[in-house]
C-alpha cells in the first residue's frame, strides 16, 4: 500500500495542498494591506475603509482555502513547485490590485489595475498613473510595500515564516522563485536561509531609510524611496529623485541600488565576516568593472559634447544612471533626455545583463552573460583544437555540461518572449519599434524607455490588449521565464 501511495504522489499535481498554500499566502498578504490601512487612517484619508475591505476579503479568502480544503497528503513534488509559484505571484496581483481600482486618489480600470499590480510585485516600475504624485499616502506605501515583497521574493517569505512548507516542497518552491544558474542554500534548512536572506534585505531597507532621512528627506518619502530602492523597483512618491535637489540623496540610493543588484546569499555569508572575499567572487567582480566603465564612458561622453558642466555633474548623475539602469531599478535624471544615442545605447545593453543572480534586480543575470562568453571562448577554441577538454568555470568551480544547455535554452526563451510579446502588440496597433522596446523593458522588469518610445514612460496610453500581455511578460521576467512557461507545456500536465 505505501509503494501505491508514493506512485500516486508521484503522478498527480496535489491541488488540495496547493490550494491550503495558497490560502496562508493570501492571510499573509492581508496582513502587509493592513499597513496601508493604518497609513491612511493616521493621514485622515477615505482610502483606509477601501483597504480595510481588501483586507477582511483577502484574509476571509484565505482563510476559506486553507481551512475548507482537506488535502490527503502534504508532500510537494516539483511540478507543485512551478505550479504554486506562478500562480501565487498571479493571485498576489489579482488581490493587490483592489485598491488600486477602488481607492479615491486611483480610480483604475481592472486592466490597469492589474497592470500597476504586476509591475509592483514584479519590481518593474512601469506605471498606468498619468500623475502618481497625486495619489494618497495609503496607495503609495501600498505600491511601495508591494514592490518590496516582489523584490525579494513571495514565496521565499513565505518559507520564512511558515517553517512547515519546509518539509513539504519549500526546495521545489526556492528552486522555482529564486533568479540564477544555480540556487545556492546559505543555511542548512530552506527556511532558514529564507529568514537570513530577508533579515538581510530588512536591515538594508532600514539603514536606506534612515540615511535618507539623515539627507532632510521626510520619514514617508525616505520609507517609500527605500522600498523602492533595495527592490530595484523605481516606483517613488515623486516624479524625479532630483525633486530633492540633492547629491547626497542620488549617492546614498546609488550605494543601495547597488546593493540590491548583488547577490543577498553572497552578502549573507561574507559581507560581515569577510568582505575581502566579495571581490573574489567572479560575478561581484565584473558588475563593478562593468558599472565603472560604462560610468567613466558615459562621463566623458557628456562632458565633451557639454551635456554637463563640471565633473561633479558629469560623475554622479552617469553614476546614479548605470547603477540604476543595470539593477533594473529605473530612476532616470531629469537630463537623460540629452545624452544623446551613444550613451542610450550602452544603458539599454545595461537593461539586456541586469544584474547578478539571487538579487533584486532583473535582466538575463551577469552570471549568465560571463558563462555564456566562457563557453564561446571554449567553443571558439575548440574550432582549432576539437579534442580539447574545456570546462566552464565560475568562482573556481567547474560547472556542470548539463548548465551550458540551460543558460543557452533560457537565453533562447528569453528573446523568444520579446519578440514574440512585441508581435502580439503589434495586432493592437502599436508600432514594430515601441512594441519590442516593451517588451524587452518588461521582461528585464526595468520600466524606463529613455524615451525612446513614442509614448515615452506613459504606459496609460498603450491599448488594454498590450497592458495584458506586458503584465504577462512581466511575471516571465520575474520568475524567470521557466517557471511560467513550463506550465503551459504539455509534458507538464502528462501523468
Amino acid at each position: 500500500m505505501q509503494v501505491l501511495q508514493n506512485i500516486r504522489e508521484r503522478r498527480f499535481i496535489n491541488f488540495p495542498m496547493l490550494l491550503k498554500t495558497v490560502g496562508w499566502l493570501l492571510m499573509i498578504e492581508s496582513v502587509f494591506i493592513c499597513v496601508p490601512t493604518i497609513v491612511s487612517l493616521c493621514y485622515g484619508e477615505d482610502d483606509w475603509s477601501i483597504f480595510a475591505l481588501t483586507v477582511a476579503i483577502t484574509f476571509a479568502v484565505g482563510f476559506i482555502l486553507n481551512n475548507c480544503v482537506h488535502a490527503t497528503y502534504s508532500r510537494m513534488a516539483r511540478r507543485e513547485g512551478f505550479l504554486l509559484t506562478g500562480f501565487t505571484w498571479v493571485i498576489f496581483s489579482l488581490f493587490g490590485m483592489l485598491p488600486l481600482i477602488f481607492a479615491s486618489s486611483s480610480h483604475l480600470s481592472i486592466t490597469d489595475a492589474f497592470f500597476e499590480s504586476v509591475s509592483c510585485f514584479t519590481t518593474t516600475g512601469a506605471s498606468a498613473y498619468l500623475d502618481a504624485e497625486s495619489l494618497s499616502h495609503g496607495v503609495h506605501i501600498w505600491r511601495a510595500i508591494m514592490q518590496w515583497t516582489g523584490g525579494m521574493g513571495i514565496i521565499l517569505f513565505t518559507l520564512a515564516v511558515i517553517p512547515m512548507l519546509n518539509s513539504s516542497g519549500g526546495m521545489q518552491m526556492f528552486n522555482a522563485e529564486v533568479t540564477g544558474i544555480t540556487h545556492d542554500k546559505v543555511r542548512p534548512r530552506i527556511s532558514q536561509t529564507a529568514k537570513a536572506l530577508w533579515v538581510t534585505y530588512f536591515v538594508l531597507t532600514a539603514c536606506c531609510a534612515i540615511l535618507l532621512m539623515i539627507g532632510h528627506m521626510d520619514v514617508f518619502d525616505s520609507i517609500c524611496y527605500a522600498f523602492g530602492t533595495l527592490s530595484t523597483g523605481g516606483y517613488s512618491t515623486r516624479a524625479s529623485v532630483d525633486f530633492f535637489n540633492s547629491d547626497y540623496i542620488k549617492v546614498v540610493i546609488t550605494v543601495f541600488m547597488f546593493l540590491g543588484g548583488v547577490n543577498f546569499a553572497l552578502l549573507v555569508r561574507n559581507a560581515i565576516r569577510n568582505p575581502r572575499r566579495l571581490w573574489d567572487d567572479d560575478v561581484f567582480r565584473w558588475f563593478i568593472i562593468i558599472i565603472i566603465a560604462i560610468t567613466a564612458i558615459s562621463s566623458i561622453t557628456l562632458l565633451s559634447v557639454g551635456v554637463e558642466d563640471t565633473w561633479r555633474e558629469a560623475i554622479i548623475d552617469p553614476l546614479f544612471q548605470t547603477v540604476s539602469t543595470i539593477t533594473s531599478t529605473g530612476y532616470v535624471v531629469n537630463s537623460i533626455s540629452q545624452w544623446g544615442p551613444f550613451v542610450m545605447g550602452l544603458l539599454m545593453i545595461l537593461v539586456f545583463i541586469g544584474g547578478c543572480a539571487g538579487s533584486t534586480s532583473g535582466g538575463v543575470k551577469l552570471d549568465r552573460i560571463i558563462f555564456l562568453f566562457k563557453h564561446i571562448h571554449n567553443e571558439l577554441y575548440r574550432c582549432i583544437h576539437p579534442n580539447a577538454v574545456l570546462p566552464v568555470r565560475l568562482n573556481s568551480r567547474v560547472l556542470p555540461p548539463q548548465l551550458v544547455n540551460k543558460v543557452v535554452v533560457f537565453v533562447c526563451l528569453y528573446m523568444l518572449t520579446i519578440i514574440i510579446g512585441g508581435l502580439i502588440m503589434t495586432i493592437f496597433g502599436l508600432n514594430v519599434k515601441d512594441a519590442l522596446l516593451s517588451s524587452l523593458m518588461c521582461i528585464s522588469n526595468a520600466s524606463p524607455n529613455f524615451g525612446l518610445t513614442s509614448f515615452g514612460e506613459e504606459y496609460s496610453m498603450l491599448a488594454d490588449g498590450c497592458k495584458w500581455v506586458l503584465a504577462w511578460i512581466m511575471l516571465i521576467g520575474r520568475l524567470e521565464v521557466f517557471t511560467i512557461v513550463i506550465v503551459f507545456t504539455p509534458s507538464f500536465w502528462h501523468k
